[in-house]
């Protein structure tokens, strides 16, 4: 168990020494002298984890379902140490708890961030920010391949054929992913240029964008978005972590796939058009669109970056949408829609069923070819009492440091879903440095469990309540 856990951390271990061979390049290439030395020593550490190629054989042993959920729970923990490196040896005089804060909410592409003033950063530590994001992006795309098994057939089946994969075909998706991811992340980097953001600021938003994450390379996001043009384009980007990562590879592929490789998405879009058409009847027309249009999508995909002249009154709006979040082959988080729907048409049957008990109603989606057994509808509810239970104790927790239960609330769901506090949330003056040591600590707890919610507890409560 302990040694499949090495082989699934140390693919990632060897990304973080290719980052940091390229920090470095950078630094070199444009005098940045600063932090340079930081990358050195990260990279000395990063691969010593890369020795267990030569002494660690390899286990052909079938790996449970509980070791698998293990190693995506260790990777959450013990690689955010090797990312808070470069901050903690940093001339910046960065405690390594908060040095850890960062890397986890980069990781777990959340956006807090201890740094108050984003000018005053090496461009190259700017970089390092974006790319632990980037990072985080992959290993969690990787961790639904790696639990795929855990999810009822009707969100597989917009994945794979497959009920089960082997180590071979975890290996083949594994490395479609990376090419789709990378591919997807020079896509945007080359629309970002193409609409005139600097190659900096593109590069670093591309991999902000890919990954759903929060972190941006300026303090003010009106800065970058100057023209209307440039907030249209950055909306539609947010999007691509919106919808499966294969979406328009199924589109284009539809005809040889089916409908079911598309299901979710097409929901998502119907979604979309439904709250965008609200927004554009029902919100005060004196507010530009165009920047309402930029928090629906930053909401959607879990992003949540936002301007300033955002409109605060629809902060709780914007927060449905952040817990709807998007697909479920994405990098977003959120309770996903297609179960919100599913959970929704279940309740519904269960109580038409009981006022009308001849009558025989079937819980199938549209577009959807199978029809969905109880345990999957059990699951959905239980994820969405595990997200109301650890709302309810994060925000007591945040409130005995200080802050109102509003803005406690406001951060705890934020925090579970992975999102990062903007104008939009009216969150934007939160200070994370002078959080209290436990209350950094709690954040630091939940941001992970955000992510791995959904691919680890939900089996850990099948394990004793369904047991077949």
């Amino acid at each position: 168990m302990f040694n499949f856990s090495i082989y699934y951390l140390r693919f990632f271990n060897i990304l973080i020494c290719c980052l940091c061979f390229l920090n470095i390049l950078y630094s070199y290439y444009f005098d940045l002298y600063l932090n340079v030395d930081s990358y050195f020593y990260t990279l000395i550490l990063s691969s010593l984890p890369l020795s267990s190629f030569f002494l660690l054989k390899k286990n052909i042993i079938k790996i449970s379902i509980y070791s698998k959920i293990l190693a995506v729970i260790m990777g959450y923990l013990l690689l955010p140490v090797f990312i808070s490196l470069p901050y903690y040896f940093s001339i910046y005089n960065i405690t390594f708890l908060n040095a850890y804060f960062e890397s986890v909410s980069g990781f777990t592409s959340t956006g807090f961030s201890i740094f108050d003033n984003i000018k005053h950063l090496d461009e190259s530590l700017i970089l390092w920010r974006s790319s632990s994001q980037w990072i985080g992006g992959l290993y969690f795309l990787f961790s639904i391949i790696l639990l795929i098994d855990i999810f009822d057939d009707n969100l597989k089946k917009t994945l794979t054929n497959f009920l089960a994969f082997n180590s071979a075909e975890i290996l083949k998706q594994s490395f479609k992913i990376f090419i789709f991811y990378s591919l997807l992340t020079i896509i945007i980097f080359i629309l970002l240029n193409l609409f005139d953001f600097r190659t900096f600021i593109s590069l670093n938003l591309s991999m902000t964008l890919i990954s759903s994450g929060g972190f941006l390379p300026i303090n003010d996001l009106g800065k970058i978005l100057n023209s209307q043009a440039k907030v249209i384009i950055l909306s539609l980007l947010m999007l691509v972590s919106f919808f499966s990562l294969f979406f328009l590879y199924n589109l284009i592929l539809y005809k040889k796939k089916g409908i079911k490789f598309v299901q979710e998405d097409i929901y998502l879009i119907f979604y979309l058009i439904i709250v965008i058409f609200g927004f554009f009847l029902f919100v005060d027309k004196s507010y530009d669109f165009s920047i309402i249009f930029l928090s629906i999508t930053s909401s959607v995909s879990n992003i949540g970056i936002s301007l300033k002249n955002t409109a605060t009154n629809l902060s709780f709006i914007f927060l449905v949408l952040i817990i709807v979040g998007g697909s479920f082959f994405s990098t977003s988080s959120g309770l996903r829609l297609l179960k919100l729907v599913s959970l929704f048409k279940f309740s519904i049957n269960e109580i038409i069923s009981n006022a009308k008990p001849k009558n025989i109603f079937i819980n199938k989606l549209l577009f959807s070819e199978k029809v969905m057994e109880k345990s999957d509808f059990y699951k959905y509810f239980l994820s969405i009492v595990i997200f109301l239970v650890s709302l309810i104790f994060l925000s007591s927790v945040i409130s005995i440091s200080g802050l109102s239960f509003e803005n406690s609330f406001k951060l705890s769901t934020l925090t579970l879903m992975n999102t990062v506090n903007s104008h939009m949330t009216e969150l934007n003056d939160l200070d994370f440095e002078q959080l209290g040591i436990y209350t950094k600590c709690f954040l630091i707890l939940f941001m992970i469990i955000g992510r791995v919610e959904l691919l680890s507890f939900l089996i850990i409560f099948k394990k004793f309540f369904f047991k077949n």
